[in-house]
């Protein structure tokens, strides 16, 4: 269970929204890059950036933070012998050129939302020309997914578009509850697990994650196919402390991992 840190960009800053509105920021530091290395000492093992101006405009408007961001990543990749430290990115990609050039930078995996929902054949087309390195985001409230910023609701049901998605091919699925991101009211467990059963990929959680039980009870579900869970004003406020956090996460993984294997074993015996 990996616990991805947050870093959303607005007018180049690190900030938190509240329920996705813009006019409810919350800014964390004029400095994301610094908050990227931050995080990174603090045992994060995968970032997770949103360019929340581009997801608006409907085009990148942060790039140069998330090159500040990229180039910090791999400074501490070199000094801490570490051969990949996975960054994903979404926010106002709409084009494959965009796409192309975000992973020459550095970028892992390019999340695709609102262009997923309003554009499948340019998500299609995503994941053919960039296969492993496309995630959709999938952002809803009452199991209807959200676009443009979580401004508009589509009528479209989360798990027949996951469903679709899966079988264009897309590497995993970022899961947002709406109602509940930067609330930290504690994530949608039931939701998040009814999606994870209906699709093979793996899904990573997203909103509302408050504190070391939230943590604890994802963990308890993840072999339904959780493998992440988004973390944002917990980690800037601190109810959760990063670090502690995951290595909870590794023991209790430790833990189901080896129940499995004695489960496995005594059924050889058998």
């Amino acid at each position: 269970m990996l616990l991805i840190p947050a870093i959303d960009l607005k007018d180049g800053h690190c900030v938190r929204l509240k329920q996705g509105d813009m006019e409810q920021s919350t800014v964390f530091s004029d400095d994301p890059a610094a908050m990227a290395r931050h995080w990174l000492e603090q045992g994060a093992r995968r970032l997770h950036l949103v360019d929340l101006n581009g997801a608006f405009a409907g085009k990148p408007k942060n790039e140069g933070a998330v090159k500040a961001i990229l180039k910090t990543v791999q400074e501490f990749a070199l000094e801490n012998d570490i051969d990949e430290i996975p960054v994903q990115l979404g926010g106002g990609i709409r084009d494959l050129d965009t796409i192309e050039r975000y992973l020459d930078d550095g970028i892992s995996y390019i999340i695709i939302g609102t262009a997923a929902v309003k554009s499948p054949g340019f998500l299609h087309d995503a994941c053919g020309a960039f296969p492993g390195h496309i995630i959709v985001g999938l952002d809803a409230k009452d199991g209807k997914v959200a676009t443009d910023g979580w401004s508009k609701m589509s009528g479209h049901e989360v798990i027949d578009l996951a469903q679709k998605f899966e079988q264009y091919g897309v590497e995993s699925i970022v899961y947002t509850d709406i109602g509940r991101d930067g609330m930290m009211g504690g994530v949608n467990i039931e939701a998040t697990v009814r999606l994870a059963q209906a699709v093979r990929i793996p899904i990573i959680a997203s909103g509302g994650l408050h504190n070391l039980a939230d943590v604890e009870a994802l963990c308890a579900v993840q072999d339904e196919g959780i493998e992440g869970v988004i973390c944002g004003r917990s980690i800037y406020e601190g109810t959760i402390n990063l670090n502690e956090a995951q290595l909870r996460a590794d023991e209790l993984t430790g833990e189901i991992l080896d129940e499995v294997a004695d489960e496995t074993s005594d059924a050889g015996e058998k």
